[in-house]
């Protein structure tokens, strides 16, 4: 597919074979953004492991000091006492059986985030053809699946990401906006990094970062050299 002027004019400063340090690449990211809007900057990370094992899955969730510049609209399936914490706490939908009633009958997905007590899994496992594929079905390993609601909301509010693997063993994660400059993307970058590394699985075997690419909407791929990330 032929490229734009602008894709082609930001693609010349970057060369494909060279592997930039972490603040090159960011410095790159920031130099290639060249759409009339804020653009989202995203990781892309290859892992040397196979996801069609349940011991070799990476997945987890952490939090951007920084956000990631979108505020999350944040469902919460719970009753009771529960349901009114989910309020307070700023949840923009609470609700139980009548939600998931809504999502099936009319397809409804405005939102980013599902929270669930643990007691309401029940109800919410009827929606796992809608809201898994779309990966929002409520975890216990991304804090989704909780009793501490309040927590939960805060960190979703305060820039909290869940990572995990696709098919072909890539996460795909925002860390910010072009906006954001140098310092506070690369904190957002070494705090996704480390997260990901230290949810190495056991059972992986050989180089497990094998690639880490920084790209934003619009501009093109930039290849973060590895060696000292882990």
């Amino acid at each position: 597919m032929k490229k734009g002027k602008r894709y082609t004019a930001a693609a010349s400063l970057v060369d494909r074979s060279m592997s930039y340090e972490p603040a090159e690449a960011i410095t790159l990211v920031q130099q290639t953004a060249k759409a009339k809007f804020d653009e989202s900057v995203e990781l892309h990370i290859r892992l040397g492991v196979d996801s069609r094992h349940a011991d070799q899955q990476v997945r987890g969730a952490v939090v951007l000091p920084h956000g990631t510049g979108r505020t999350k609209r944040v469902l919460v399936f719970a009753k009771g006492p529960k349901a009114d914490e989910a309020t307070a706490a700023g949840a923009d939908f609470v609700g139980a059986d009548e939600l998931v009633a809504k999502i099936t009958s009319e397809n409804w997905f405005d939102y980013d985030v599902v929270v669930a007590t643990p007691d309401m899994m029940g109800v919410v496992g009827r929606l796992g053809k809608l809201l898994g594929p779309k990966g929002l079905m409520p975890n216990p390993k991304s804090g989704t699946v909780t009793m501490d609601i309040t927590k939960a909301i805060n960190e979703i509010k305060a820039g909290k990401i869940e990572y995990r693997l696709d098919k072909t063993n890539i996460i795909h994660c925002p860390i910010g906006k072009v906006s954001f400059g140098q310092e506070k993307l690369a904190e957002n970058f070494k705090t996704l990094m480390d997260a990901v590394i230290k949810a190495k699985p056991a059972a992986a075997k050989g180089h497990y970062l094998r690639s880490v690419t920084i790209t934003s909407t619009m501009g093109p791929g930039i290849k973060v050299n590895t060696t000292k990330l882990g």
